[in-house]
């Protein structure tokens, strides 16, 4: 008992001692006549210290983020969420507590204006906790100096949306049905030398203005995975949309029901593609049933080649006769998110025409933006793979591992 209460009484002062050493760091967001800092904009705090912000005029925030992505939320990070301040506002400031649980870094950004010109953290609103020494690789300006980067490129982005729009000009009508849809532009053939890790090679695709660099992220490229489906019978492709650099793959994992990834165009989205002589083009997994109970599941692999807008649907139909595609089950890489033929006007487009539930899965005209077709059957567990050569004129056959 004696030993038992003296531990508690030691507990008990050390905890009393550490409540008195921790310090309090009060960190002032933005102030009366604009600005947009966090000041002090780096401390350097101990375990149990306490970050206080507090939020002066306009509509800040204190979002965790990362060296690597110092305007990006982390996730599962600190967030304040916006505290929207009254010009006419003096005192009582809105406040949000960080304790700080060790010794390592904390990055943190407003994130107003995120993904945009006006990003607050892209005009260099950005702030940190432990922080490496000037002249470290991850020291307080470096993480500035990358915040202030992404907000050059985000207002060099927002500068050359009047030339994405000035490429797409006029109209015309869908491959099928009665819709009025935006015209495709022009191509760019772009001839570039392109240098990754120590190879360097010519290259000669066909892009848009608005399209990602032609660059490889590594020589192996990344891989992207798209869930097919869900177990909830969710009809869609998990990410919808995304960005995807030559040489990546994208791994389309299908899950239960019974699926396809198949390759159509942005005029005619619910239909597999062919080119002007009626040969089909558009790559196609094949169906992939996939059962209620199933913990396995079937991969179809496609290695991307260029940087030209890809589109693809689930050619699956309800017992009802509607399309899977009608209902909004579409899938984009690459799509010119600042053009009008973006990922939400092709699915709007696919729910519009509502799918291929009168055309019982004929094949549309199209100009080719992909080669091959898969030959399908994948044992669960397995992968089928195929090379997408977006903007390619001939077809090649994909290869089944």
């Amino acid at each position: 008992m004696f030993f038992s209460s003296a531990a508690a009484r030691l507990s008990f002062a050390l905890a009393l001692v550490s409540s008195v050493a921790a310090k309090v760091y009060d960190i002032q967001v933005g102030d009366a006549n604009g600005s947009l800092t966090y000041s002090p904009e780096a401390i350097f705090a101990d375990p149990g210290d306490q970050v206080v912000f507090h939020f002066h005029q306009k509509n800040h925030t204190a979002t965790q983020s990362s060296f690597a992505a110092p305007c990006s939320p982390l996730a599962g990070g600190f967030d304040s969420g916006f505290m929207p301040v009254a010009a006419n506002v003096t005192d009582n400031f809105p406040t949000f507590t960080v304790t700080v649980k060790d010794t390592k870094p904390l990055w943190f950004h407003c994130e107003q204006g995120a993904n945009t010109a006006a990003s607050h953290c892209g005009k260099g609103m950005v702030f940190a906790v432990n922080c490496g020494p000037d002249g470290s690789a991850n020291s307080f300006s470096a993480f500035k100096q990358a915040a202030l980067q992404i907000g050059q490129e985000l207002q060099a982005a927002a500068a050359s949306a009047s030339s994405v729009e000035a490429q797409y000009t006029g109209s015309t009508t869908a491959a099928y049905g009665t819709a009025t849809i935006p015209a495709e532009p022009s191509p760019i053939v772009v001839t570039e030398t392109v240098t990754v890790e120590t190879s360097s090679w010519v290259t000669v695709y066909s892009s848009y203005i608005g399209s990602p660099e032609a660059t490889p992220s590594s020589l192996s490229g990344n891989v992207h995975k798209v869930v097919v489906g869900g177990a909830n019978g969710e009809l869609t492709f998990t990410p919808a949309n995304i960005s995807a650099a030559p040489r990546d793959i994208i791994s389309f994992e299908f899950h239960q029901k019974n699926h396809t990834a198949t390759q159509s165009s942005f005029a005619a989205p619910c239909v597999r593609l062919k080119d002007a002589s009626g040969n089909a083009i558009g790559l196609d997994s094949g169906f992939m049933p996939v059962g209620a109970n199933a913990t396995d599941f079937p991969i179809w692999n496609v290695t991307v080649n260029d940087t030209a807008p890809l589109w693809f649907y689930c050619r699956q139909h309800l017992p009802t006769g509607a399309s899977h595609c009608g209902a909004g089950m579409v899938f984009a890489v690459n799509a010119v998110e600042d053009s009008p033929r973006n990922f939400s006007a092709f699915k709007g487009l696919a729910q519009q025409l509502n799918g291929t539930a009168t055309t019982n899965n004929s094949d549309a005209t199209g100009s080719s933006s992909g080669s091959g077709s898969g030959t399908n059957g994948a044992v669960v567990g397995k992968a089928a793979s195929a090379a997408l050569s977006l903007g390619a004129l001939f077809a090649a056959a994909a290869v089944l591992l």
